[in-house]
């Protein structure tokens, strides 16, 4: 029995990373008559190999993590419909300049990483154009305990730490526009010409599987070896919008992990830490045991996960 990863579905077809390498494959038995996320980029599946023709994926193996929407239109727990299996970190890119910080965005990508119980790291590129920038970026997220990974393809600092993250995982790289992630990855594996964000078009697999993710693997010489022991980059269209991800308004709050520890200091258990009187987190927030500013990222995402899902796209245009 040979194993796979796999790395982007289209149709019923799957392109599987393989110890003999790349393959497509096609579900076989009863994985045919489960539900449609059945399998997913990031699974580990058991293949039977033919001697023409695709190979039959006749199991998957048990996921260590799952990054999911809920599905549209629900509240509370509702169904999750997965986007991508067995994905170590989420790690978010930012540039010190150039351009300058989007401390709501990178708030909202830390949430979703957090909902899905996947560990996010933070890295902050351009160095070279803002070292001051650093400094901000560990008085903000400090007291969260996220990392802060200073990187410069420019001056090249931080690219064998970066390395390091990476090394034998799967990782969700993501952030705004320009901040150099397609850059990062290309300096650690130079000749990968990767745009990240583009794979879909890269990969050829059309408009109609936008909302799938897509694993890319690294080579040896770059990051890690190959087959399923190797690092993989995780392309997830659409991450930044988190209203799309369906998270629970009375579940965000530990979401920011600064907050925990104030949570139960709140006078009323249903506290949203909004204008309510007694706020623990509030408190917390006014005497500087964490930026301020975390607090008013929580209230505009609070505020956009509780619009219905109908109406979301709708508000954000406003």
């Amino acid at each position: 029995m040979t194993t796979g990863v796999v790395l982007a579905r289209t149709g019923s077809t799957y392109r599987v990373h393989a110890e003999r390498g790349e393959m497509t494959a096609v579900l076989r038995g009863k994985l045919k008559r489960k539900d449609d996320d059945r399998v997913v980029a990031g699974d580990v599946v058991e293949l039977e190999v033919r001697g023409d023709g695709p190979a039959a994926i006749t199991g998957v193996r048990p996921r260590r993590s799952l990054l999911a929407r809920r599905s549209s239109g629900t509240r509370g727990p509702g169904r999750r419909q997965p986007i991508a299996a067995n994905v170590d970190q989420v790690v978010v890119v930012a540039a010190a300049r150039d351009p300058e910080p989007n401390f709501r965005m990178l708030d909202r990508l830390l949430v979703i990483a957090e909902a899905n119980r996947i560990p996010p790291v933070l890295v902050l590129n351009k160095l070279e154009l803002d070292r001051g920038a650093l400094e901000l970026f560990r008085r903000r997220y400090g007291p969260a305990g996220y990392q802060v990974l200073p990187t410069s393809v420019k001056a090249a600092e931080g690219l064998p730490a970066l390395r390091d993250l990476l090394r034998g995982r799967a990782s969700v790289l993501t952030g705004e526009s320009g901040v150099g992630k397609s850059s990062l990855v290309n300096a650690l594996q130079p000749g990968l010409n990767l745009r990240i964000g583009e794979i879909n078009e890269k990969w050829g697999t059309g408009k109609h599987t936008t909302r799938a993710a897509q694993l890319v693997p690294l080579a040896a010489g770059g990051v890690g070896g190959g087959g399923g022991g190797g690092a993989y980059v995780v392309d997830t269209p659409g991450l930044r919008e988190v209203g799309a991800w369906g998270v629970d308004p009375e579940l965000l709050a530990p979401c920011f992990p600064e907050f925990r520890r104030f949570l139960d200091q709140c006078r009323f258990d249903n506290c949203r830490h909004l204008a309510e009187p007694d706020c623990g987190v509030r408190t917390a927030a006014e005497r500087g045991a964490f930026d301020l500013d975390r607090l008013v990222s929580y209230r505009h995402i609070y505020d956009e996960v509780s619009v219905p899902s109908w109406s979301s796209g709708r508000r954000r245009g406003r």
